[in-house]
């Protein structure tokens, strides 16, 4: 009646995968560890003297005010390390939305995470990136000068898109797996599933989501030399099942990280629980 990884028990998540589950409890666990874990990560590059390069999302978005207070508390600088906002909404004209605007994930970091930061730690303007829609090459040669991503963090779509890397539309032409694991930063349209369920955490109105964005490619996300995703919405039970055992395919983007030699997946215990697929 239902694909059959939808009946998947929480202790079986990732079995016969070489992605790596963890369960942590509730929203807030998942938002300290996300912060934990970041926060080691740029601890372990400062020790290595070199600056890390990390792939960061908005969502989860508990993570960084958490961050920064640990951050500040043992004066841990990030100086030397580059944050790379993984997408961003557009305007109609495909520019990004205004750091003011309430939707902004650029105003959102800012607000959150760069300046809760004591100055001398913060990094600096330079090192606080987003692609940029008007010019899409800057950042996958950055990152080439900077000898890769170190780590990429994120969730997973109500799609299974990672970033904002959307599968085919209904209709479309089918992309082999390999052209889709190469593409690169782009402008792209939402699909209205994600339109949808982002309008859920913004009360309900799918009006005010924007149409386009622009968003790290696959590329930069499987070329990072470790994945770290989170997820602690209810609705992500089903499609965490997907990704982990259902076919590897650009119609399931998030399903291509089972071809990642370092994927590890954190979701809440309530995201771990089988869905509950029942009239209510």
């Amino acid at each position: 009646m239902f694909p059959p990884y939808l009946a998947i028990p929480a202790a079986e998540l990732g079995k016969g995968t070489p992605v790596k589950v963890r369960i942590v409890g509730d929203m807030p666990s998942l938002g300290r560890d996300l912060a934990d874990v970041l926060k080691q990560e740029i601890v372990t590059a400062n020790r290595e003297g070199r600056g890390g390069t990390f792939i960061i999302p908005i969502g989860p978005v508990d993570q960084y005010p958490l961050l920064a207070q640990e951050l500040n508390e043992e004066k841990i600088s990030c100086r030397d390390v580059v944050f790379i906002g993984m997408d961003e909404y557009l305007d109609e004209r495909g520019a990004w939305l205004p750091e003011n605007h309430p939707l902004s994930f650029r105003g959102h970091l800012n607000r959150m995470f760069y300046s809760v930061l004591e100055p001398a730690l913060a990094p600096p303007p330079e090192h606080r990136i987003f692609p940029d829609p008007h010019s899409l090459s800057t950042l996958p040669k950055l990152i080439a000068e900077r000898g890769g991503v170190d780590a990429c963090f994120g969730g997973i779509g109500i799609t299974g898109h990672l970033a904002f890397n959307e599968p085919p539309e209904s209709g479309d032409k089918m992309v082999s797996l390999e052209s889709f694991a190469a593409r690169q930063t782009r402008v792209l349209a939402l699909s209205r599933e994600t339109r949808t369920i982002n309008s859920v955490t913004v009360g309900g109105e799918i009006a005010i989501i924007p149409q386009l964005a622009v968003t790290v490619g696959m590329k930069e996300i499987l070329g990072a030399r470790r994945l770290r995703l989170y997820c602690n919405r209810p609705w992500q039970s089903a499609v965490v099942r997907r990704a982990l055992h259902g076919p590897i395919s650009p119609a399931c983007p998030a399903s291509l990280i089972r071809t990642h030699a370092d994927a590890v997946l954190t979701v809440a215990d309530y995201v771990a629980a089988p869905p509950d697929i029942r009239l209510r």
